[in-house]
């Protein structure tokens, strides 16, 4: 028998994330999209309520969650806010490298670190020219002796300007390309790095992303996570534990704005009635919960793919991705649409959710992408 009821520890998961949302994330989430800046604010308020940092491990300062803890908690920080949730989860993605390959020395370092300072770290893979083609990356790490030395240019860096170390990925060797890219921590305080101010976005403006310059960057050997030439392996299983987690913040969004639309629709009257009693709103609204509830159940069921070892979890975190943030964008455009000019005001907070929903369908591999990684896995 097939059991889809939450555990205990899931309940109570679901029951803190809720909470911290309700009280500092929901309360601020205007403030920080007209603001547009890094909401250090609610971060460290997240580390005193130790909501960052879900699936470090106990034992480094973490709360050891597995890829269905973190779909459970992303989905309540979504339901609240995609830019301040994205920046809480992308520290996350940046870590996960380091939960893959690293070795236990470098994570009590790092983790500890992190945790220490309160801070967040930055996924560095993007370039100018190499987005969802990884194998067109041309930052380079080339061993000096005891050192790497980093030349390069990343782009689109979530996280860049406010974290305290970058996981980046580079070629040690340019002449094999792809075959030798490595994956490295770089600390953000050393000579040669140059952030560019924040990318001005349509929507989740709480989080920053930005462009990275590296000019003969030297890091220590020892900050070379896993084997050399591994990064591309670890980059895409990196992908398969942290796809699920865009997918739970596109689900918790779609919530958000789906329960705004209808309390909204019930208490607006036309023609004598609320417009909730009208077909046309009233079949909007139960196509928007019908395709939440499917959003909801294919990333938890990509997620128990992952956490179960099941060969179909690289394919089940691409749909799960692909899926739900494709309702995420057309359930916030329908909530948009329901509730008329106060939707498309700023005065209700569903257009920011529907300007929002839009980056899920292209970060961590756009959508196309993960069609091209689903019909490969679906034909082998």
């Amino acid at each position: 028998m097939i059991d889809f009821s939450l555990s205990t520890k899931q309940i109570d998961i679901q029951n803190k994330y809720r909470d911290f949302t309700k009280r500092l994330i929901i309360p601020n989430r205007l403030k920080y999209d007209e603001l547009a800046e890094f909401p250090w604010e609610i971060v460290k308020k997240a580390y005193d309520e130790n909501i960052m940092n879900g699936p470090i491990p106990i034992k480094f300062g973490g709360n050891g969650f597995n890829i269905m803890d973190s779909a459970i908690a992303s989905e309540e920080l979504g339901a609240g806010c995609i830019g301040i949730g994205i920046g809480i989860d992308a520290n996350t993605l940046a870590l996960t490298p380091l939960l893959l390959a690293a070795n236990e020395q470098q994570q009590k370092k790092f983790f500890g670190r992190i945790i220490e300072e309160k801070s967040v770290a930055a996924y560095c893979l993007t370039e100018p020219n190499a987005g969802s083609d990884v194998a067109g990356i041309k930052t380079t790490a080339i061993r000096k002796g005891d050192k790497f030395v980093i030349n390069g240019h990343k782009r689109f860096i979530t996280n860049g300007e406010v974290a305290i170390f970058h996981t980046v990925f580079a070629l040690t060797d340019p002449e094999k390309g792809a075959r030798s890219l490595t994956a490295f921590v770089v600390p953000t305080d050393l000579p040669g790095i140059e952030i560019k101010p924040h990318l001005q976005k349509m929507g989740q403006k709480a989080s920053v992303q930005n462009e990275i310059i590296y000019t003969d960057v030297e890091i220590p050997a020892e900050n070379m996570l896993g084997q050399e030439g591994r990064g591309f392996l670890i980059a895409m299983k990196t992908f398969d534990r942290t796809r699920t987690g865009v997918a739970a913040l596109s689900v918790g969004n779609a919530r958000a704005a789906f329960e705004t639309a209808k309390n909204w629709t019930k208490n607006r009257v036309q023609f004598g009635k609320p417009i909730s009693a009208n077909q046309a709103i009233g079949f909007m609204l139960a196509d928007m919960a019908t395709e939440i509830e499917a959003a909801r159940l294919i990333t938890w069921n990509a997620a128990w793919a992952y956490d179960t070892g099941q060969r179909s979890a690289s394919k089940l975190s691409a749909m799960s991705k692909l899926f739900a943030s494709d309702i995420g964008m057309k359930v916030t455009t329908d909530a948009v649409q329901a509730m008329g000019g106060d939707g498309y005001s700023t005065e209700f907070a569903v257009e920011k959710m529907m300007r929002d929903a839009k980056l899920c369908q292209i970060y961590e591999g756009t959508n196309q992408v993960q069609r091209i990684v689903i019909s490969k896995a679906i034909m082998k």
